[in-house]
Order: structure tokens, then sequence, then C-alpha cells
């Protein structure tokens, strides 16, 4: 983490999990073991229909509520989907763009997925867009490459000055709930190659603002080290977020100077 340059940002992926009552219980016993003074940024995504309810446990914290996912139209025939306005008219401020098991089970693209990153930033929404590998792929060799054209294709027609308003998380699929983890060295490699391609795309001013989160099964044991690398400025973080004492220690760990 580089807190001079980017901000650092743990953030929660609940997934398909917790239901109002329980997202009330949960934030009754986070706001128990927030670290003070944390500098960090913190932010659970959630299924939108706990979003109003978790605004409410959470009043008075630093604590931003984001959701899973969103369209890219502004409004239409799309049943089911949520629209940007819905989203920021609920003073919804983060929003996951892209994660595999979108890209897996409901055929999100990354054509798809640079339209919702247009969306969000035209909408004033901050987009997590995640990007990451197979198994298969990373023993074909082919991580470096295939991270180039997920940015980049996410990343099309975004400006420097938008950039900064972008945060993207690699999430290596070998390791989402699988509980393998790729090792601080190899995580720390795939962000920092996604920073010299925002180098190279933009410039090493934009480069070095932007925030990217390392998001395969980062831990209450594993976060420390992961978070002590110089290009993973944050994690997003599965099935530790469900657990607050376990969310907790990830927080705390990121207190880390660079």
């Amino acid at each position: 983490m580089n807190r001079h340059y980017r901000k650092t940002i743990i953030a929660g992926n609940w997934k398909m999990n917790k239901t109002a009552s329980e997202t009330v219980a949960f934030a009754a016993e986070l706001r128990k073991l927030l670290p003070e003074g944390l500098k960090s940024e913190i932010v659970l995504c959630m299924p939108a229909l706990n979003v109003t309810t978790a605004q409410k446990a959470f009043k008075g914290t630093k604590v931003n509520v984001g959701v899973e996912t969103m369209h890219y139209q502004a409004k239409g025939a799309f049943t089911g989907e949520l629209a940007p306005a819905m989203l920021t008219d609920l003073g919804v401020k983060y929003v996951i763009i892209g994660h595999s098991e979108r890209r897996q089970y409901y055929n999100e693209t990354d054509q798809s997925v640079n339209r919702k990153v247009r969306a969000a930033l035209d909408t004033g929404l901050i987009p997590i867009v995640c990007v990451g590998e197979s198994l298969a792929q990373r023993e074909m060799g082919v991580t470096s490459e295939l991270l180039a054209y997920q940015v980049m294709s996410a990343l099309s027609g975004v400006s420097a000055r938008e950039l900064r308003r972008v945060v993207i998380a690699y999430e290596p699929i070998w390791a989402i709930g699988t509980g393998k983890t790729a090792t601080s060295e190899q995580a720390q490699e795939a962000c920092e190659g996604i920073r010299a391609l925002l180098r190279k795309k933009y410039d090493a001013r934009a480069a070095r603002a932007v925030s990217i989160l390392y998001g395969g099964s980062m831990n209450a044991k594993n976060a420390a080290e992961l978070l002590a690398m110089p290009d993973i400025d944050g994690g997003l973080i599965g099935g530790a977020s469900l657990i607050p004492a376990d969310f907790a220690t990830i927080l705390e760990a990121s207190r880390q100077e660079a």
C-alpha cells in the first residue's frame, strides 16, 4: 500500500448472503469492533434489498454501503435489474462490476463491463472493477495478457481524470471461494502489472492514484502479509466479510504504512 498517492480500501462482497435482520445483527457486532482512527475506506457491498437497512444500522460510522452489480441502462424493460440512478438516489457510493461470478453465471462480457463502468462514472458511482484469470489460464502462462485485455476493455473511453474514480480488484478466479490464495508475491506481481498497464495507457500520475485491491480469499490470517505489498491497496473480501471479528481484523491489518 502507498497512502502517499492513493486510498486504502477494504471492501466486503457479501454475495447472496444475509437477510435484513441478519444485517442488523452484523452491524451491531461490527460497530463494537471497528478500529478507532482508521484511515482506510470501509465498504460493504451487499444485496440491494439490504442497503437501506444497512445504512440505518451503520449510521454514524465510516462504513460505506455498496451493491454487487447494476445495469448500464438508465431505465427500461430489464426485469429484476437495478438502474444506476436507483442506487445513487439511495445514497449508494460503490458498485462492484464484472465479478467473475457475474461473468460466469450471468453472461457478463468485457463489453458489458465497459458499459457498466461508463454508466457508473456518468452517474457518480465508484466502480470496483473485477479482473482475474482461471487456473487453466494461469497454467497456460497467459495471466498478464488476459489481465491486460480485461483492464483495457473495462476502461475503454475512460479519461485520466475519470480513472481517479475507478477501483480495480484483482481476483484470481482459482482463489475465489476455494480457500486457496495467491502468494503475496503472485498477488503483487499481478497488481504491479495492472498498474504498469495504467501507466502505459495514461501516465504515471494517473496510475499511481488508482487503488488496486486483491480479492482471492483474503482473510484474517493472510491479510497483513498481502496488504504489506506495495501495489496492493486493500482487499475485496468475500467469506471473511460475513464474520464481524474477521472483517475487523482485516481492517486493523490495513493500518500498515508503505
